[in-house]
């Protein structure tokens, strides 16, 4: 099953370093495959952080994500939580 949602990026100073990493192992750990792209861009794998951090993605960008494989709506739910969420925010609580 594939599914694919856009979202737009909640944390204040974009997907740096650490909500890219944050993104990117949830990526990982869900076991199935799952890319990003910015816009209308070229599509990356989630979880790689470098191809994450590569893309740039600012406060306010939108992203596609696309889910292949058993679960992909539920995984899609957990990354868009994450994108959604302004980690800078907290961090700085």
């Amino acid at each position: 099953m594939t599914a694919t949602r856009t979202v737009r990026i909640g944390s204040s100073h974009g997907l740096h370093a650490r909500p890219a990493k944050l993104f990117a192992q949830a990526a990982k750990d869900s076991g199935i495959a799952v890319t990003i792209a910015k816009d209308s861009g070229k599509a990356v794998n989630a979880a790689s952080i470098l191809g994450v951090i590569a893309l740039a993605i600012e406060h306010g960008d939108y992203v596609t994500l696309t889910a292949d494989g058993a679960g992909a709506e539920n995984v899609l739910d957990t990354l868009t939580e994450l994108l959604t969420t302004d980690h800078d925010q907290d961090a700085a609580g």
